[in-house]
């Protein structure tokens, strides 16, 4: 049996000056590897996966083998994705009776990196023998992969040593262990031949250790572009479509005119001296994790004392506020603009003292209090802790706020545009219209109007005095997120009325 393969030619001429030394199994490689297709239990049954161990105390320089263990769970998750696809490789099988329509195809386009054994090579003490070979024939740009002559399938089994040992992808491979996907499906493959341990390890090690890992900024960038598929909004409770439901909000508050913070948000999570604008902005990956912490969590469930305004109950896929993701944005969009004019607004200690404070990069035009780089409410910290306020309060007066009575008909656009983006700006206008005229937006003015008497100084800010400014640091870290809606809670206390009761109630839901 025969497999052809492309040679492919990568080498530079400066990489003639690394150092090669066969002593330290770091022989000089060939010049190029090949690539081609296998049949997922053709590879298999040719491929040893020699795994690292710990058994039999062998010293860690001693080993020559460059797998880690095999994760049996992972083996599975891969096999089931395959099989169905994402997400319903992920889901539990009350889900899986109810999405049937989730299945998709399970590609798996990423190479499988091997390396083949030339003649004489020896794995654990055993050399291979001529007939478990895969003898290589070079042509011009291509190659021939001769397979051992008594290759017959998937149950082929080496008389002694396998003539292909796994570089990176053993999950993949041991994912169909016990499972035969048939004729038509095969597994992309890069093959070096007779590359050396010590080169193996580092080729694993560069593969899958120091890649930097994306932008999480960047990725949710990406997130527009699967917005027209049904299944994101089938499931509230898989993260996916949570985080999906969160960076089209996000992009709603960066991307519409009214809203405080439009084109304010770090969409791409860019250092500041990348930036145009050089003030303070929180990253659309902070944004999303805020929203999935606050408005875009479950009303019910493990851990869930407060639920979120956007949420949905696990044991359903439509959420209890009959709001579209228009009438979400404006509310979000509202509750900003309230918080910007009560600053505005504000007279007291921190306010006055970060407009005198020299903070370069705002525009003229900018509220340093709201905007700056020394207002908690430009921070991570700052923006988790207004949404947990905002949605903690009106979910505990939902009822009482009617909540459920602003409805679609109420926004005063076509009845066919309720599936329409929450970018769409003519119809998040017309929404964010409608919303002002609501109870609730009365009840969310008196929030901010609450909420600006707290200190919003961050530590850093110049001139503080010592103990305001150990007051400030504790915000710092992920432990702020709890403390700050914990002391926005009792700050709000303060106050009169029903911001002052629902705050009470959600402190002792909380346990504060």
């Amino acid at each position: 049996m025969i497999v052809n393969a492309i040679i492919v030619n990568q080498w530079l001429q400066s990489w003639d000056a690394v150092r090669f030394d066969h002593k330290i199994k770091q022989t000089k490689p060939a010049k190029f590897f090949y690539l081609c297709s296998m049949k997922a239990g053709h590879l298999k049954a040719l491929t040893g996966v020699y795994r690292r161990s710990t058994k039999g105390g062998t010293l860690r320089f001693k080993d020559p083998n460059v797998q880690r263990g095999h994760e049996e769970e992972r083996s599975r998750m891969i096999r089931e994705f395959v099989q169905y696809g994402f997400p319903w490789c992920e889901m539990s099988d009350v889900k899986r009776n109810t999405a049937e329509d989730l299945q998709k195809p399970g590609w798996l386009p990423t190479a499988v990196i091997v390396n083949i054994l030339p003649a004489g090579s020896v794995r654990n003490g055993v050399a291979i023998p001529k007939s478990d070979l895969v003898r290589v024939e070079n042509h011009e740009q291509t190659a021939s992969l001769h397979l051992p002559e008594s290759f017959k399938g998937s149950k082929w089994e080496p008389e002694k040593v396998f003539p292909l040992e796994v570089i990176d992808g053993q999950h993949r491979l041991w994912a169909f262990d016990e499972y035969d996907p048939g004729d038509n499906f095969e597994l992309p493959v890069v093959a070096f031949y007779g590359l050396d341990s010590g080169w193996q390890a580092y080729l694993f090690w560069s593969v899958n250790i120091t890649p930097k890992r994306i932008n999480r900024s960047l990725a949710f960038d990406l997130y527009p572009l699967l917005r027209q598929q049904s299944w994101l909004d089938k499931f509230a409770g898989h993260s996916i479509y949570r985080e999906t439901r969160c960076q089209e909000l996000v992009e709603a508050l960066w991307s519409h005119p009214d809203s405080p913070w439009y084109q304010r948000i770090n969409m791409l999570g860019e250092k500041q001296s990348q930036r145009e604008y050089k003030g303070a902005t929180v990253s659309q990956a902070a944004w999303i994790r805020s929203l999935m912490a606050s408005f875009v969590k479950q009303w019910e469930g493990v851990g869930t004392k407060i639920g979120g305004l956007f949420g949905a109950p696990p044991s359903s896929d439509a959420p209890l506020l009959p709001w579209y993701r228009p009438m979400q944005a404006a509310f979000l969009i509202f509750t900003g603009d309230a918080l910007r004019k009560s600053v505005k607004s504000c007279k007291d200690k921190w306010a006055t003292h970060l407009r005198e404070v020299n903070d370069p990069g705002l525009f003229e035009s900018e509220d340093p209090a709201f905007y700056g780089n020394y207002s908690l409410i430009s921070t991570d910290q700052g923006i988790r802790g207004i949404l947990f306020i905002v949605n903690d309060l009106c979910f505990i007066e939902s009822v009482e706020l009617g909540l459920d009575k602003w409805r679609w008909e109420d926004v005063n656009v076509d009845s066919a545009m309720q599936n329409v983006a929450a970018t769409d700006e003519i119809v998040v206008s017309a929404a964010l219209k409608s919303f002002r005229r609501t109870k609730a937006a009365k009840f969310i003015e008196n929030i901010t109007d609450g909420l600006v008497s707290y200190d919003w100084r961050v530590s850093s800010t110049p001139s503080l005095t010592d103990k305001e400014r150990m007051r400030q640091a504790i915000f710092r870290g992920s432990s702020g997120y709890k403390e700050i809606r914990l002391q926005l809670l009792h700050h709000l206390l303060n106050f009169k009325g029903e911001v002052a009761e629902a705050s009470g109630v959600v402190i002792k839901a909380l346990g504060y």
